[in-house]
């Protein structure tokens, strides 16, 4: 039997997971979406990110694999390429503000989730 808190995280994934049917805008594959999470969780650090601190990231793929995948996010709206201050040869990675509403969506449903699990209802009254 399914408990209250599975039910409530197998809404999440549903509804995070039915972000890319909705609009075709945010059709990102897992590992964009992976390295999309891995930007912001740097980006919470508070150091500029460079292209070049995410090419070795081999959980991601090859530098080529990576590469391509920044580019998609870019042309997708979900990063932004600038040149470095110092060193226009370097490209800082930052997060758009469409990649913060993907955010604000995935934390609405992960708090809609929560709350599931604080107060559950009974998963019939959902049929």
């Amino acid at each position: 039997m399914i408990s209250i808190k599975s039910l409530a995280f197998a809404k999440y994934l549903n509804a995070s997971t039915s972000l890319s049917w909705i609009n075709a805008n945010y059709k990102i594959d897992l590992v964009e979406e992976q390295l999309l999470n891995h930007i912001l969780l740097m980006t919470f650090k508070g150091d500029d990110l460079l292209v070049g601190n995410l090419l070795v990231l081999w959980q991601f793929g090859s530098q080529a694999t990576i590469h391509k995948r920044l580019k998609s996010l870019s042309t997708k709206g979900y990063v932004e390429l600038r040149e470095g201050k110092l060193d226009g040869r370097k490209k800082l990675v930052h997060l758009t503000a469409k990649a913060d509403r993907h955010y604000q969506k995935l934390s609405g449903y992960l708090n809609k989730a929560l709350q599931e699990i604080i107060n559950p209802i009974s998963p019939k009254a959902n049929i």
